[in-house]
């Protein structure tokens, strides 16, 4: 349960991942871009509170260079036994999500995504490195650093200051 293994990336940037089709996408596709990186799932009790504020803050800082990243994982009670076309068009038509549902992954166990490995190695959280539940959230620099971590009672809107921040800076 202790701290993440160190890992070799030094920026999210140089990942790539599946989208919920399953098609490769290079993640150095963000640079520039502040990212909040979201592990989702469609029936956890975060999920009516979640997913219409993360799509809020897409709204609102999309053009500022916001972008939020939603990962479905069904590894915290089976919460999300869908396909990934199946989540993403449930957090299009039911939310109104506008920003990418990627591939269903693993965030914790030997078979994480290497994506959330270098996450969790970055910023530990309350249970040292390990997701604790749906919808924690990680937020990342223009640069591709990982800079704040936020568990999931933590309410998207309620990180806007970091988000405007990491917007603001250069």
């Amino acid at each position: 349960m202790g701290a993440a293994p160190s890992v070799p990336e030094n920026s999210l940037h140089e990942f790539t991942v599946k989208d919920a089709k399953g098609r490769d996408v290079d993640l150095s596709i963000y640079k520039g871009k502040v990212l909040l990186i979201v592990n989702v799932a469609s029936k956890c009790g975060f999920t009516n509170s979640n997913y219409p504020q993360l799509a809020d803050l897409h709204d609102k800082y999309r053009e500022k260079g916001l972008e939020i990243l939603a990962f479905p994982c069904n590894q915290f009670l089976s919460q999300e036994p869908e396909s990934s076309e199946k989540v993403e068009e449930f957090a299009c038509s039911r939310f109104n999500a506008q920003y990418p549902i990627f591939h269903k992954i693993r965030v914790n166990g030997p078979k994480a995504a290497p994506l959330y490995k270098f996450l969790k190695a970055k910023k530990g959280g309350f249970c040292g490195s390990r997701i604790k539940w749906n919808f924690t959230k990680f937020l990342v620099d223009k640069e591709g650093r990982v800079i704040g971590r936020y568990g999931p009672t933590t309410s998207p809107l309620s990180i806007q200051g970091d988000i405007q921040k990491a917007l603001n800076a250069q």
